[in-house]
C-alpha cells in the first residue's frame, strides 16, 4: 500500500480519485529537467529516490520549480523521515512511502520534521 506524507502526517494516496483524467508523469532519479518538455496536461510529476542516499531527486524538484512547474510535485520511494525538510524545501508537495517504510518510521518522526521552513540554515543566515 502506498502512503502519502504532507505537513500534517500521514494519508491515503488520493492520485487516482483526485483527477479524472488527468496526467501523472514518473521520473527516473537520474532524467535531465532541464531536457524535458512537460505538457500543461500533467498534472503531477513523480520522481524516483531509488535508495535514501541518492540526493538527485531533490536537484530535479529545484529545477522544476525553477522552471516553472507548480502543479504538484510527489518524491517517491526511498526518502526516510529525516529528509523530509529537505524534500520540502527543495520543492515538493509529498513523500510518497510504502508500508514496511512507514512501519520503521512511524507518523510521528515524519510529524517532527514538518516544521521544515522553521529551521533551516538559510533562514538561520538571514537571522
Amino acid at each position: 500500500m502506498t502512503i502519502l506524507v504532507t505537513d500534517i502526517g500521514f494519508g491515503a494516496d488520493d492520485w487516482q480519485h483526485a483527477y479524472d483524467g488527468a496526467i501523472a508523469l514518473d521520473l527516473a532519479s537520474d532524467v535531465d529537467p532541464t531536457a524535458l518538455e512537460i505538457p500543461d496536461s500533467v498534472e503531477m510529476i513523480r520522481v524516483d529516490f531509488p535508495n535514501f542516499s541518492d540526493g538527485r531527486g531533490l536537484t530535479i524538484a529545484r529545477q522544476l520549480r525553477l522552471r516553472g512547474f507548480k502543479k504538484r510535485l510527489r518524491a517517491k520511494g526511498h526518502v526516510i523521515a529525516d529528509q523530509y525538510a529537505m524534500a520540502r524545501r527543495a520543492g515538493f508537495d509529498e513523500v510518497e512511502i510504502d508500508d514496511s517504510l512507514a512501519t520503521r518510521q512511524p507518523e510521528p518522526d515524519w510529524i517532527a520534521r514538518a516544521d521544515w521552513q522553521a529551521d533551516d540554515y538559510q533562514a538561520r543566515l538571514r537571522g
